[in-house]
């Protein structure tokens, strides 16, 4: 039972997430970058100097706003009794089990 309460959750959760209608209310903008360049090594088969990092300056950027209406999802849950039929298992004693090479 636990288990299907948790697939119903999961499918109602997902039938909300993808029946959303979302509309882009502002463009974002990318952040400014500013590289100076750095020393790099000669391009040989031996290292002739170790090189430098570049400095790099950035900016924070902008991210784009949305208005997103989502569906309205009321979830419920109801308890249920359910008569579970008893099962009767009888194992094979050791000597059958020898027998049998198991």
């Amino acid at each position: 039972m636990k288990h299907l309460t948790k697939i119903f959750a999961v499918s109602s959760l997902a039938l909300a997430a993808t029946a959303c209608d979302v509309n882009k209310t502002e463009d974002g903008e990318m952040p400014d970058v500013d590289v100076e360049s750095g020393e790099l090594p000669e391009y040989e088969v031996e290292k002739t100097d170790d090189g430098q990092m570049p400095d790099v300056d950035v900016e924070g950027g902008e991210m784009p706003e949305y208005d997103v209406d989502t569906m309205d999802v009321d979830v419920k849950t109801k308890t249920k009794e359910v008569e579970v039929p008893v099962v009767d298992v009888d194992m094979p004693e050791d000597d059958e089990e020898d027998e049998t090479g198991n």
